[in-house]
């Protein structure tokens, strides 16, 4: 079945097949399409595309990608569009950027991010190597928001 799934009002997430049907894209009004993949067509027509070009392998450093797409998907929203997030299955690749972006965008934990994406889509299951990346990536944000706090704090 085609389908594209919704983590938020902006963002969906789905596997290749889905996110490359032109009749879906329109219904949920879709303007960005991220190809997390080297391998899988991106859709045509009028939509926006963005391809991240790693495979399903733990080895993969997708982590160099999180802060740009997760700032592409908020510069998307906030100009009022809609993104999908995408790979051959819909589950691992697809999966560690939206939880990414979750994290950084929606301050939510690695867990809560997670279980809000597979809430979404219950496939997801994002490769070790991705999951130990996300990890790293939380523990970056929190060094980087404590940093940009201490920085806010006025002295008394």
């Amino acid at each position: 079945m085609l389908q594209l799934c919704k983590v938020t009002d902006s963002l969906f997430i789905s596997n290749a097949r889905s996110a490359c049907s032109d009749e879906l894209l329109q219904k949920e009004a879709v303007t960005l399409c991220i190809n997390v993949s080297k391998q899988q067509p991106c859709p045509p027509g009028r939509v926006s595309t963005l391809r991240v070009p790693v495979y399903d392998d733990p080895n993969e450093d997708l982590h160099a990608h999180f802060d740009r797409c997760a700032d592409v998907i908020l510069s998307e929203a906030a100009r009022g569009g809609r993104t999908v997030i995408y790979c051959k299955n819909g589950r691992s690749r697809s999966a560690t950027i939206c939880i990414a972006y979750l994290m950084k965008h929606q301050n939510l934990s690695l867990t809560e991010a997670h279980e809000m994406v597979k809430s979404a889509r219950l496939v997801v299951e994002p490769n070790p190597g991705f999951w130990a990346q996300l990890e790293r990536y939380e523990q970056e944000l929190k060094i980087r928001r404590s940093a940009s706090s201490s920085l806010n704090i006025s002295p008394s």
